[in-house]
């Protein structure tokens, strides 16, 4: 029987208690901050060399960013 490899580190993912944290961290920042911590996370969701794929963590950073920055759009 074929055993599947042994992960050395498991993944950091972030529970519901902690998104929701982080969720109203972001809405006391100022839009400048939300930014700077969006791109900040954008930049750890990069893929390098189609091999290495972004901690779960970071892209869950950059969609709590991302709601933080819709919710502060204009509508139109």
């Amino acid at each position: 029987m074929v055993r599947r490899p042994e992960v050395e580190r498991r993944e950091e993912i972030l529970s519901r208690e902690h998104l929701d944290e982080l969720a109203r961290n972001l809405s006391h920042l100022s839009m400048h901050a939300v930014l700077d911590f969006y791109q900040q996370a954008y930049r750890a969701c990069r893929i390098i060399n189609d091999r290495t794929f972004p901690p779960a963590r970071a892209v869950q950073e950059l969609v709590q960013a991302w709601k933080q920055l819709r919710k502060w759009r204009p509508r139109s």
